[in-house]
Formats: structure tokens, sequence, C-alpha cells
């Protein structure tokens, strides 16, 4: 690890392009054409999975096999609404209506001030299942989101249009005070699935829509959606979904009465700390109180009195969906030690980095690597050769690389996957897997009576940014270019971009980062080797490998790191998704 220096003049350098990049990367954003199902940005629902940056659907079977509720889709009953959303994919004619059993239908109509039926532009009027009268839908808390919903139902794509959401009740109704409150969270095909409760209306007002239609091309002062649809461009950035497919909300540097994610996403303030991580990188729920058993008492009081208007809270029941997913458990130690954040080349203690291997090339250790889980492990490509596996032993647990105790063990590696794109000359596509063999004919494989833990694997690109402190570990060499013998670890920063610096030696998948104040630097023998950031539950992701840099320690050239993010898919294909698939394999 070397001790290396950057200069004010550098530190001056890296403000300035972060400030000019922050408007340009904001605009790559958008050509991106994120929407609600671009995992990138976004969880995918329940009923899908992530695939290669888009949420695509599962077939019903791959819900979770444990029971929850019944769901309808008129006559047809489904055993879960998870099966049923798995369904609609494939045929749109599989809306749900109700919980089971399947008595009723839900109805949603537009009235004029008349109650003459109209198609795209009026009062929203609802009849429940097993409920001969029509209900108006409250005033209170219905905004674009609930009528985007309303709209798809009525088979408007686009959603709803942002005005004309209010509308005044005629005299003949002054009388009928009951509404219905309608909650929805933007994903949903009809109003059926948004929270709905009986409630008193306040006010002479009722919930209305018009529907989208678009006649014209966007102008200079509107957005232009993913879904083409023209929205007013103050409207983008302020955690409300006005798009209808949540591209208004994907690529935010800031927001406006909203809360703003991490990875650039702005989501409304009342989904903060509501017991579900909305956020990628999960700060929307961090120091909040546990609101599991709370939650879990409100929802059972809202069945048992048949407070919802359908008896039918599927918010519960999508969380509970989440929670029955199997997911795997990765980049938090076994036994956690309190460091210091202290910038610099600190010696790692024991069990500090449970994914920090070393790679023994014959007789010498000159990479590190990742363990990642199984029997597999992550590192540079230039640290291997596809045909040389029988050279290569995996050791774990190592601190000194002079001082092997009992407690470490190593392992012979099986296969060397290589990148089929990896150029020697640019460093492109730098990584490259090691399968070691299963020596003790284990399912954990590396795990076997040990320490080990695997790093998790990051699916998104946008999951830590320029500016986040993360740390890299290794044997490298140290300051004056020194021999190194004891895992030695420091903090460095991401930065925003690093084509200035290294011009065309720069490419897209690759990462730098290092340190503004003249600190610490990845070096000969670090390659192969973690660059960890944690999210804001502290579970630590590979997000770099070491890769190369200019000489170390070398102000103003700060370390170079292959982005692992873009190989998530790569990696998936070799070891297979549910070993790093940390969310909704």
């Amino acid at each position: 690890m070397k001790i290396a220096g950057i200069t004010w003049l550098m530190l001056s350098l890296i403000i300035t392009v972060s400030i000019t990049l922050g408007a340009v990367s904001q605009k790559t954003c958008w050509d991106e054409k994120y929407t609600i199902n671009s995992c990138h940005k976004v969880f995918c629902a329940p009923w899908q999975r992530c695939v290669d940056g888009n949420c695509i659907c599962k077939i019903p079977y791959q819900c979770p096999r444990n029971k929850t509720m019944g769901a309808c889709s008129g006559s047809k009953s489904f055993q879960s609404y998870c099966q049923l959303k798995s369904a609609e994919c494939s045929n749109p004619k599989y809306q749900f209506s109700s919980a089971s059993p399947c008595n009723g239908n839900f109805v949603m109509s537009l009235k004029n001030k008349n109650g003459d039926k109209v198609k795209n532009n009026g009062i929203v009027k609802i009849q429940l299942p097993n409920e001969n009268s029509e209900f108006f839908v409250c005033s209170e808390k219905w905004t674009i989101t609930e009528a985007n919903v309303a709209c798809r139902q009525l088979e408007f794509p686009q959603g709803a249009s942002s005005q004309k959401l209010q509308n005044n009740i005629s005299e003949d109704d002054q009388n009928q005070q009951e509404c219905l409150q309608v909650t929805c969270r933007g994903f949903e095909t009809t109003l059926a699935e948004c929270a709905i409760k009986k409630s008193k209306s306040a006010t002479n007002k009722r919930a209305g829509v018009s529907c989208y239609k678009k006649t014209t091309e966007c102008n200079e002062d509107q957005f232009s959606c993913v879904n083409e649809k023209c929205i007013d461009r103050n409207r983008t950035c302020n955690g409300q979904n006005d798009c209808g497919d949540l591209s208004d909300e994907l690529c935010c540097t800031e927001c406006a009465n909203s809360f703003h994610c991490k990875s650039d996403t702005c989501i409304p303030r009342e989904y903060m700390c509501n017991g579900e991580v909305d956020c990628i990188t999960g700060e929307d729920e961090v120091n909040c109180k546990d609101p599991s058993e709370e939650e879990s008492e409100n929802t059972k009081q809202s069945l048992d009195e048949g407070s919802n208007a359908v008896n039918y809270d599927i918010d519960a029941e999508r969380r509970l969906i989440k929670k029955s997913i199997s997911s795997i458990t990765c980049g938090v130690p076994k036994e956690p030690k309190r460091v210091k954040r202290i910038i610099g080349g600190e010696k790692a203690v024991k069990n500090q980095f449970p994914w920090q291997v070393a790679i023994k090339d014959g007789s010498k250790i000159n990479c590190g690597g990742i363990y990642i889980g199984g029997c597999w492990v992550l590192t540079a490509a230039h640290c291997v050769r596809s045909d040389q596996a029988h050279k290569y032993r995996i050791i774990v647990e190592l601190l000194n690389i002079l001082a092997y105790d009992n407690d470490i063990d190593s392992f012979p590696v099986k296969t060397v996957k290589v990148h089929e794109l990896y150029n020697p000359n640019t460093y492109e596509n730098d990584i490259a897997l090691l399968e070691v063999q299963n020596i003790y004919k284990q399912p954990t494989c590396m795990q076997a009576d040990n320490n080990l833990v695997p790093a998790c694997v990051p699916w998104s690109p946008y999951q830590f940014k320029a500016g986040d402190t993360c740390t890299v570990s290794g044997w490298g060499r140290g300051d004056g270019l020194s021999k190194v013998f004891h895992l030695k670890w420091g903090h460095i920063h991401l930065m925003n971009n690093c084509s200035s610096v290294y011009k065309e030696r720069f490419f897209d998948k690759m990462e730098c980062a290092g340190t503004y104040d003249g600190s610490i630097d990845s070096c000969k023998g670090d390659s192969g080797g973690p660059l960890v950031c944690h999210d804001a539950e502290g579970v630590a992701y590979v997000w770099g490998i070491v890769s190369w840099g200019e000489n170390c320690g070398e102000p103003g050239y700060p370390g170079v790191y292959t982005k692992v993010a873009h190989y998530f898919e790569w990696i998936s294909r070799h070891v297979t998704r549910p070993l790093i698939a940390k969310y909704n394999i």
C-alpha cells in the first residue's frame, strides 16, 4: 500500500472537473432512458427479476412458495398477488380485482357532472366488489401518481395529465360525504391494487383525471418522458411520478420537496423510514425506528376491522412477498471489527477484510483477489493466465505473508476464466474469475470451517458515486517502493472521471480513486485486490478491482480500477446468478 501525495492544485482540478461533469452526467443519464423497470436505478417488483439492467417478468411458479393471500382477476383465482402479477405480465387481461374469494368485481369509471359516463376526462367513481353503490374518490392525497394508475386502467398507457386532478361536486351530490381514499405506489395497473379506505371528505372537491393523449412534440419548456409523454420541466425531480414511467425522477442531482437517493433518484418523503428500502443503497431507512411491529399490528387491525375497502392491504402483501424471497448473505464480517476511520496505510487486523485473499503464483504472492461466494474468487485479468490454473493457489485469512499461522487455509485453482475481451495493452476488461477445487467436499466450498465472508457484487453502476469514501487493501509496495509483508488498507475517494488525466487510456468500464490530501494509493502487488464500498447499512460491495496507475502515488494520477458493477452479468453467467444476486433472484 503506497503512501502517495495529491497536490492542492490537483484537488482544485478534481473539484472543478466534478462540478463540470455534474451537468454532463445528468444529460448522459437521461439519454439512458431509465424507467420504473430499470434495476440499475430502482428495485424490481417481487414478481420481476433484474437481468442486464432491466426488470423482466418472472413466471408464476418463480414467486415465493409460501402462501400469502389469494388474489382475483375477474373470476380467476390465484394463490398470491405475486402469481397474479406474473400472469399479467404475459397476458394483460389478468388485472387485479380483489382478494379471494372471487365474488364481485372492482369497477372504475369516469363521470361528468351530469353523471354521464365519459371516456378520458372526468370525475373518478368506483364500485367495490359486493357493493351496489358507487363512491367518489376523496380529493385529499389524490396526486398524479394515483391519476396515472386510473388512466392506465382505462387503457391510456401514458397515464394522466397533471391538470384537472380535482373537480367541484355538483349540487345533487352535496349530501354524499363518504368517499374512498386511494393511495398508490405508481407501478399498479388498476386502482384496485392501491390502498383503498372509506373516509369522509372535508371539502366539496372530488378526485378527477384527464387522461393523457399526445398531440404534438414536446417544446423547450417541457421534459420528454421515456414513454413520450410531455410534462412541464419544473415537474421533474420532485418525487412525484408525473411521467407515469418514473423517468422524470431517475436522473436527478438534487430533489425538490422529496428525498434524494445517492443513485440520483428522487422518492417521496413519506417513503422514508417506512420499513421498506426504496433507495438502492438503503439510505432512506437509516436511523429509523423499527416499524415492523407497529406495521404488523396496524395491518392486522386494518384487516380485522375491514377498514380497507377491499379487505386487502396490498402494501403489506407486497412487503411480505419481498421478505419471502431468498437472498444471499454477503459483505458483513462474522466478527465485525471497530476500526478508526483514519486515512492512511494502516495494518489490517484479523478478519477485518474476510473477503480478501492472496493469489500464490508458484512460490510468490504477486496479486490479491476477492472472495465472492461458493468456490469463486474475483481478480484482475493481468494477474493470471487462463491456461495455467495449476500454478495458482488461493490463500485465505492471510495477514502476514512471512508468518503463516495454523488457521490459514489454501485452495488449488481448478479453472481460470479471463474476460474474453481483455486487452493487455490498454487494460480494458481487466477482470478474471478463479474457480477453486472443493477440497473439503462441502456445499460452502471455500467457507468450510473458517471466517471467510464473500463481498457483495454490485448490480448497478449507480450504487456508489464520485466523492464516496471506499477502502482498498493489499500487500502491495509501500513508501519508496519498499516491500510490504503485512496486509495494509486505506480509505480513498471515488472520482468522477479520469479521462482528463489519462486521456485516451481511460475507458468507460474503469473507475479511478485516490485521496485529496496526499495519503494512499494502490501499488505493485495490490493488483487484483478489492476496492470495497459500504452501503448505508454497512454492507460491503466489491466496487473495484485494482488494475493500473501512473507509477505509484504519482501526484495528480489516481489509481485506476476495474468497475465491477459493469460486469455483473458476465460474473453471473459463470458463477450462476443465485450465488451473487443479493436481491430478487
